[in-house]
């Protein structure tokens, strides 16, 4: 399946900005499933200094600096990605949740280091018995892990509201754990908070998700927003993915953008400024199905 995807941000200031500096994420990631054929990222004001990098988590980014003044921020991604379809694989032929634990319980074997890092809390993640108790009602003893994780998917989705609401970037996880409320950020969070709590490698993923119509409507342009869900580490798998948000393993209708253990990590558009008073950002994302030929 062949996607176009645009991301547009808009910062008004109240005040004039006298300079600026961020860290933009939006280029899609390079992997096995997933191929970004074309990407572009357009800003105004034009930036004194920009520089492409990749940060500690493979991710791609774009830091810039504008110092001239201003009082509006436009920052315009494009992508053209090809996303093959992507076999769940077998529950049952996972190892057992408890082995997969063990493994991680010390210090991993190399092979493994790369997901020994994502067992410990984060910035926005912090384990505790409560969520170590709620996962554990979906890991019973030696079921297969990937077995587990799915029905814990699945409980985070039919017991948890989505409500746009609830929560803001800033909530703390445990105020949405209590209130069984929130969005696509809070309900990855929470899973791999109760992964971590029984000793999983769990980590975020930002990216996008393309939007069915409903039936006999068209896809509203720009109805769409950036999306998160999470993954977990199966020794004899690599990493698995699970969309809490919408009970489903993403297949081949979900677009990875950044790797990470919370959100903190792969926030699209982060940074710092000098003035702006009061302000607010405008977010539109649109990704429609684009020709095969696309390049």
């Amino acid at each position: 399946m062949n996607y176009r995807i645009t991301h547009l941000t808009f910062y008004e200031y109240g005040a004039p900005v006298t300079v600026s500096h961020h860290a933009a994420r939006f280029e899609p990631r390079e992997i096995p499933a997933q191929e970004c054929q074309q990407f572009s990222l357009q800003i105004h004001p034009e930036p004194a200094l920009r520089k492409n990098r990749t940060d500690y988590f493979g991710n791609q980014v774009c830091f810039f600096s504008i110092q001239q003044i201003h009082t509006r921020l436009e920052v315009s991604a494009e992508s053209v990605v090809r996303v093959a379809r992507t076999p769940a694989p077998a529950t049952v032929s996972s190892p057992p949740w408890e082995e997969v634990a063990e493994l991680f319980r010390e210090t991993a074997p190399a092979e493994f280091l790369d997901a020994y890092e994502f067992i410990f809390d984060s910035p926005q993640i912090r384990c505790s018995p409560g969520l170590a108790e709620f996962a554990q009602q979906s890991f019973v003893p030696k079921r297969p892990l990937i077995e587990g994780v799915r029905e814990l998917n699945h409980r985070i989705y039919t017991e948890f509201a989505y409500d746009n609401q609830a929560t803001t970037v800033a909530t703390p996880l445990k105020d949405v754990f209590a209130q069984r409320r929130g969005v696509c950020q809070d309900f990855a969070h929470i899973a791999i908070a109760c992964l971590r709590s029984l000793g999983l490698p769990a980590r975020y993923v930002s990216g996008y998700l393309r939007t069915q119509p409903k039936e006999g409507k068209e896809q509203l342009r720009g109805a769409d927003a950036s999306h998160a869900w999470f993954s977990v580490f199966c020794p004899s798998t690599g990493w698995v993915d699970f969309d809490p948000t919408n009970d489903v393993m993403p297949a081949n209708e979900h677009i990875a953008i950044g790797f990470g253990r919370d959100f903190t990590d792969v926030s699209p558009l982060s940074g710092m400024i000098v003035g702006g008073g009061q302000h607010q950002a405008q977010v539109a994302v649109t990704v429609a199905e684009a020709p095969a030929s696309s390049t």
